[in-house]
């Protein structure tokens, strides 16, 4: 910044006529009639004399303080920071849009104790405001008292924080088919919030939220509304509306409405066991859904009069299966809704061989007494292939012991009397 001009003043004083009787010359000079000898200075001179140096300029840049604009969620705490390079040996000052001083370098001048002191030094001056209100939103000013007095504005915002919505227009519960229109709605957002439908992770297209202003003349409150028909799936489903504002930063802030369907009953029927045998016992159950829940369950067979059962039971039951039990079944699960019919056809098969536990008790000790015989018969076969080796070898051995032994084939044996006197004689064979 730079000081006022002095060509404005001197224009002035070309047209009206300098003080203390100064005339301006036809040449430019300045001069003084009162004197006795004229004093005479160049306009050029004049002009330069008055008008501030570049150096000036440069040192006024210096002094110029600096700050930042503030965004501050309502409840919160902003801090207000103001710097400056060359402080020329005079203080920081900052003021409220109301333009009262709040602090003066690090002396308190307004009773809040919201305002604390944050940091002060000649090139700086931070406070802080918390639990911001509304109210609090504007221009603040910091201020250097230099020559001349220079300031600088922050802008600060408050953003209003939009109340949980409210859900409206769901009174009892819905028939399939049917179309309802819920409605929602949020206040004290500042800028105005906007509103989104959803149905379970389903996206619903409602209608542009409306915008209308709150009677403090600040915030804003917000309306949508969706209309949609219903099924048998969005029985129990959890309609959600949800607020999106910058205040919330990313936070969730929802309102969900779960609802109710009506709807006609359905009904299967399942065997237990899945696949029935004769002389076994079989249950059919007769699975009914629907909202409200079938109280009643007819059982019939085609070509039986009258019908089998009536009961709240959804069970039939076979104590002993017959081939005769075979058929087609029909189920009529009835609710005050509306009735469904369920069908299935049985077919009895025959009796599986299930073995007796004596039986079974003998199997096991035949398999038992088989095996053993087994093991026995391979160690008798085992024991005379040894038997029969060692016994040959020990005869070879004695018959190689003796001079008068035959020879490999054949031992010769005197049974009775000596080897003379021509007593009789056994051969025996090996």
């Amino acid at each position: 910044m730079g000081g006022p001009s002095a060509l404005p003043l001197l224009l002035l004083l070309a047209c009206c006529g300098a003080p203390g009787g100064a005339n301006l010359s036809q040449d430019g000079y300045w001069q003084e009639q009162d004197l006795e000898l004229g004093t005479l200075a160049p306009l050029g001179e004049a002009i330069s004399s008055t008008v501030w140096s570049s150096s000036d300029m440069l040192a006024g840049q210096d002094s110029q303080p600096w700050t930042s604009d503030e965004t501050v969620v309502a409840g919160g705490t902003v801090v207000l920071k103001c710097q400056v390079k060359d402080h020329e040996d005079s203080s920081l000052q900052w003021s409220n849009p109301a333009q009262q001083t709040l602090y003066f370098g690090e002396k308190r001048a307004l009773r809040d104790n919201r305002i604390q002191l944050v940091r002060s030094t000649p090139h700086e001056l931070s406070i802080s405001i918390s639990n911001v209100a509304l109210a609090d939103e504007g221009e603040y000013t910091c201020s250097i008292f230099t020559m001349p007095v220079r300031t600088a504005k922050s802008l600060v915002t408050v953003l209003g924080i939009p109340q949980k919505p409210i859900i409206t227009g769901y009174k009892s519960s819905l028939r399939e088919k049917e179309t309802t229109t819920l409605n929602c709605q949020s206040s004290g957002s500042k800028p105005a919030a906007q509103l989104t439908w959803r149905k379970g992770d389903q996206e619903l297209h409602g209608e542009p939220t409306r915008v209308q202003e709150d009677p403090n003349g600040k915030t804003f409150t917000v309306s949508s509304a969706v209309t949609f028909q219903v099924s048998r799936e969005d029985d129990g489903a959890d309609i959600v509306c949800s607020v999106n504002h910058e205040s919330l930063k990313g936070a969730d802030r929802s309102t969900s409405q779960r609802i109710e369907v009506l709807y006609t009953p359905t009904a299967k029927i399942r065997p237990d066991p899945p696949h029935p045998r004769e002389g076994q016992k079989l249950l059919l159950h007769c699975e009914g859904r629907g909202n409200p829940v079938p109280q009643q369950y007819l059982w019939e067979k085609e070509g039986s009069v009258p019908p089998l059962k009536m009961t709240q039971e959804s069970a039939l039951i076979f104590p002993f299966l017959n081939k005769s039990d075979s058929g087609t079944y029909g189920c009529t699960a009835t609710s005050n809704m509306g009735s469904y019919k369920a069908y299935y056809t049985l077919n009895v098969n025959d009796p599986s061989p299930v073995p007796s536990s004596s039986s079974t008790y003998h199997a096991v000790i035949g398999g038992i007494v088989a095996f053993i015989v087994f093991l026995l018969l391979i160690l008798l076969i085992f024991l005379g292939h040894y038997l029969i080796r060692h016994k040959g070898t020990y005869l070879t051995h004695e018959a190689k012991g003796s001079d008068d032994a035959p020879d490999a084939d054949t031992a010769i044996i005197n049974a009775e009397g000596g080897q003379s006197g021509g007593d009789d004689k056994k051969e025996y064979f090996i």
